[in-house]
């Protein structure tokens, strides 16, 4: 197209939700030799199905990284970890707390603010606010290109705006809308939780955080995490639609994998998927 760049796939990331709420949440972020999982929610059986359908191969996975302890996040991991001996990044107090058991070769810590390299990726975590015993959130960098993961988190701090401010992509809680939790069903304290310090995000908190710190190169928003009683696709993606421009809005489904998206620095984003070549299997990675 007449005055668009093309930056090839080493200039790039692809990414999707492979389910996001809280009957499971996963998110794949790769380049075209490998790729790394966010939390692993779902059984090993539905990863391998959803990103078959993909045109993904599961060799292209080096590693897990883990936001935090709650099942919704863990539940699959140690099949996962076992059958492709895929190392698991996790703090060692979310470890402690996770209730799996995994072979010490598998096992990795992470540290706040310190990059982990796999292959040509680096993810970098910081803390978040969230009702879990060490949780993180996580960006992920790669060809000129960065993805943020923004789930589970009670208040956009500073350190979320900041992060924020970088992405090309995110994938970004929208877990409640106010109305439909404050009519809702949920009892009292329930409500309270959700909507504390350590709980979620609402549509609006999101939108503002969208508004206010959205660079000029984000292309994909990801919405994600969205609660089956208290919210709804439509709600959201029409909030945020209407302030969105030329930044292609998604829903992240708690019911089926997204599309696989291609994310380019500098390039209006193309709303269809994109299938990379499978890799071959690499032997090892140098990892920190």
């Amino acid at each position: 197209m007449t005055g668009i760049l093309y930056f090839g796939p080493n200039m790039s990331l692809f990414i999707s939700s492979l389910n996001s709420g809280s009957n499971g949440n996963c998110y794949y972020i790769g380049n075209q030799d490998e790729a790394i999982l966010v939390d692993a929610g779902i059984s090993c059986t539905e990863i391998e199905r959803r990103m078959k359908r993909l045109g993904l191969a599961m060799e292209k996975v080096k590693a897990v990284f883990v936001s935090h302890e709650h099942s919704d996040h863990i539940s699959g991991i140690p099949v996962l970890a076992r059958r492709y001996q895929l190392p698991v990044y996790i703090t060692s107090d979310t470890y402690r707390h996770s209730k799996f058991h995994l072979g010490m070769h598998l096992v990795h810590s992470f540290k706040a603010h310190e990059p982990v390299a796999v292959g040509n990726l680096i993810v970098t975590a910081f803390p978040k606010w969230h009702d879990a015993v060490d949780p993180h959130s996580f960006i992920v960098g790669g060809g000129g290109v960065t993805v943020g993961i923004f789930t589970d988190i009670g208040k956009p701090c500073d350190q979320v705006i900041s992060h924020f401010k970088r992405c090309h992509a995110v994938f970004l809680e929208t877990n409640y809308d106010e109305q439909l939790l404050a009519n809702g069903r949920y009892p009292i304290y329930l409500k309270k939780r959700i909507q504390s310090e350590k709980g979620h995000l609402s549509n609006v908190q999101a939108l503002e955080l969208f508004l206010a710190h959205r660079p000029s190169h984000m292309s994909h928003v990801l919405l994600a995490h969205l609660s089956k009683e208290n919210n709804t696709p439509q709600i959201v993606e029409s909030l945020f639609t209407m302030h969105a421009g030329n930044i292609k809005i998604i829903h992240a489904s708690r019911d089926e994998e997204t599309a696989l998206y291609h994310i380019q620095p500098g390039v209006m984003p193309i709303p269809r998927m994109v299938r990379p070549k499978q890799a071959s299997r690499h032997t090892q990675l140098s990892l920190f």
